[in-house]
């Protein structure tokens, strides 16, 4: 049947979805030209693709069995309604929404009953509409798709939507952004690290390349995604700077001065960047070689970069001590959700679903306009909501939170379209979620200026996917929020002295991070020709933490009997004067788990969550966590995985570590037990079965 003849078909539907549905979705796959749903056998083993598949559902009062109104195994449920345009309940009506956000829930019941449930959610109203919801890691965590300003698909766009409803119903996880992104971040990892090695083996010095391959980076993203005139940069490599090599430092400096201040540049006046990226503008002198590989990279589309790995593996390109791990394994997007969903999701998705009920209550009872204001109270609350990863490294865990609080704002600014709210546009002026609200401590100085820009890429990847694109992007574009510092997270001090030998010469150590290979075994050693001073602290005392409402993080694994060799004697006295309440046998990751539990503790902070190495439960680190459960200012832990496999960013090993998520107050918890592994590291999470116990977790 062809597309137009459907939709004169069914555009006047009404009535019960009962008596229309099975007509129009075998329609709907035979327009789409897949095939139709089989009979329906009554061998739930055999019913894979059916109409009203049953779901068994366990209540208190005894089990009872559902009915979802399309289901294909491991693709997609879906529950169908039927709306119409007059009435109480007319299309696109406060009302209408309530009944198509009372589906969603309906169907989210249905696949919480299904032992795998499929990777897409839809709502549909038949003849009209469809809300698209997808969860590709099997938790069931289902999010609008893409967002929740896109999420809904109109079938008068059918022509527009036809290929990604028929990759839904065949190939649903060929549609998971994840997977094409991240083939995309490492081949862009590897072309910057065969331009730096390059420029470094010219003699350029490290740093200096580094700092002008992250402008070229930016560069590249920019014009990618709209916020500069369209292949700009690439074009002018091509036609101005490899024909004549040397025009190439003034050329690309005259661009980046017009980028700082919102200046004219070849096709007429750019954006406002500033932010300080682009406050120097000078630029090596490049070879035609060199300027080949640049434009090499420029062919690649950096609109896709994944963030969520992009930090570590550009820390990895840009740093000659780091090059080699380049191949190495990267910690998966995944293991870092696994995490920050207990430790933030949860929480303020709790806080929205009760936004929602309220608004549900004041819709019925005809109070729009309350139910608007509701929405924005919550809005500007998210909007003042900040985030602390207190070890935050490149930015992985921030990016994904970041990622988190637009995927939410977005499901906000969709409800406030669906309530009528005519300003939208106005309150995005005013309040928005910004990089601005996650806050980091990177004692690295070049892990301290990745992480900035993975936020700043993760966020305007955001801003231009929305309505009007980079139009909607304010400027300057990039803002010097100030909100990664680079500093110790776990020591301060006033000053620092040189230790002296009884000769008066300087005491020196290993620097803890130069590694050989050794010439017997052939594993990396510590080169011990690598030498710093050994230094004294003086009035060392605790590091303060900014404020924050959440604290998430994977803080340095260093064991106790590694942290002198690691960090030097005067170090670990000094942290140890300090922290007199951390036993001088915890692990250094156990410092940050003390200072975090504390601020929960005494309310300044909601929840945190913190990796750890899996010796949390012995008796030198339980200690620590026995005197955080207890007193006045106790906390619980509601969230915990003793052992979990994870890779350590450092040098991409396969380690095995623990997470928990501490509130305050005397609160039930969930442990979780890995009992089930199955994959091999690739880049790609280890697929996982848990077993639950829900109740008190203790400090063992």
């Amino acid at each position: 049947m062809p597309i137009p003849s459907f939709l004169a078909r069914w555009e006047g539907s009404g009535g019960s979805e009962r008596a229309n549905y099975q007509s129009f979705l075998s329609e709907l796959c035979e327009v789409l030209g897949v095939e139709r749903p089989h009979p329906k056998t009554g061998d739930p083993a055999a019913d894979t693709y059916v109409f009203e598949k049953d779901i068994p559902r366990a209540k208190a009062a005894g089990a009872s069995t559902s009915f979802v109104d399309l289901y294909k195994a491991g693709c997609f449920l879906l529950e169908a309604k039927q709306g119409a345009a007059t009435g109480p309940k007319r299309r696109d009506s406060p009302a209408w929404n309530q009944l198509l956000s009372a589906a969603h829930g309906q169907a989210l019941g249905y696949a919480a009953n299904l032992p795998d449930p499929p990777p897409f959610l839809l709502v549909c109203d038949l003849g009209y509409c469809l809300d698209v919801y997808a969860s590709f890691d099997g938790s069931g965590h289902y999010r609008p798709f893409p967002d929740g300003q896109s999420k809904r698909l109109f079938f008068r766009d059918l022509d527009r939507h036809a290929d990604l409803l028929r990759a839904i119903w065949t190939d649903p996880l060929s549609l998971d952004p994840t997977q094409a992104s991240a083939a995309v971040t490492r081949d862009i990892a590897e072309q910057i690290a065969a331009l730096a090695r390059a420029l470094e083996a010219a003699g350029h010095d490290p740093e200096r390349v580094a700092t002008f391959l992250m402008r070229c980076l930016f560069t590249l993203f920019s014009e990618d995604v709209g916020l500069l005139p369209d292949k700009l940069f690439t074009d002018a490599l091509e036609r101005y700077w490899l024909p004549n090599p040397p025009s190439f430092p003034a050329g690309v400096g005259l661009l980046w001065r017009a980028m700082d201040v919102g200046g004219d540049f070849i096709s007429g006046k750019l954006l406002h960047f500033n932010g300080g990226l682009f406050k120097h503008h000078d630029a090596p002198v490049l070879t035609r070689e060199q300027l080949i590989l640049l434009a090499t990279a420029a062919q690649s589309d950096w609109s896709q970069v994944d963030p969520s790995i992009f930090g570590t593996l550009l820390e990895r390109a840009l740093n000659p001590k780091e090059r080699h791990r380049l191949g190495a394994h990267y910690t998966p997007r995944a293991y870092v959700e696994r995490l920050v969903q207990p430790t933030i999701e949860e929480p303020l998705r709790s806080d929205w679903d009760l936004v929602r009920a309220e608004v549900r209550q004041l819709v019925d009872e005809g109070k729009v306009p309350a139910a608007q204001e509701r929405v924005l109270e919550f809005h500007h609350q998210l909007c003042r909501t900040r985030v602390l990863d207190p070890a935050c490294g490149t930015g992985n865990f921030l990016y994904v939170t970041l990622d988190l609080f637009k995927r939410l704002e977005s499901e906000v600014l969709a409800l406030l379209g669906e309530l009528g709210y005519a300003q939208i546009g106005l309150e995005m002026e005013r309040y928005r979620v910004t990089p601005e609200q996650f806050l980091g401590i990177e004692v690295k100085p070049w892990a301290k200026e990745i992480a900035e820009l993975v936020l700043w890429i993760g966020y305007l990847q955001w801003q231009v996917r929305q309505p009007g694109g980079a139009l909607t992007v304010p400027q300057p574009v990039l803002r010097d929020y100030g909100n990664i510092e680079c500093r110790d997270a776990v020591l301060t001090w006033d000053s620092v002295e040189p230790l002296l030998d009884a000769d008066g010469k300087r005491v020196t150590r290993w620097d803890g991070t130069t590694m050989k290979v050794s010439p017997v075994t052939g594993e990396e050693i510590p080169d011990d020709t690598a030498r710093i001073p050994v230094e004294k602290y003086v009035n060392p005392r605790r590091a303060e933490w900014p404020k924050a409402d959440f604290i998430v993080g994977n803080p340095p694994y260093i064991g106790n009997k590694r942290m002198r060799l690691a960090l030097g004697d005067g170090y670990v006295e000094a942290l140890r004067k300090a922290h007199d309440d951390v036993p001088e046998t915890a692990d250094l990751v156990m410092y940050w788990w003390n200072q975090a539990a504390e601020l929960v503790g005494r309310g300044e902070a909601r929840r945190f969550g913190l990796i750890t190495t899996n010796s949390i439960t012995q008796s030198f680190a339980r200690k620590i966590v026995e005197k955080r459960l207890l007193g006045e200012e106790g906390i619980s832990i509601v969230f915990a995985i003793p052992d979990h496999p994870w890779v350590d960013s450092a040098d991409g090993a396969a380690v095995r570590v623990a997470m928990t998520v501490g509130e305050k107050g005397q609160r039930q918890g969930r442990l979780l037990h890995v009992v089930k592994e199955v994959g091999a590291f690739e880049g790609d999470a280890l697929k996982m079965e848990f077993s639950e116990r829900r109740g008190r977790i203790s400090a063992d």
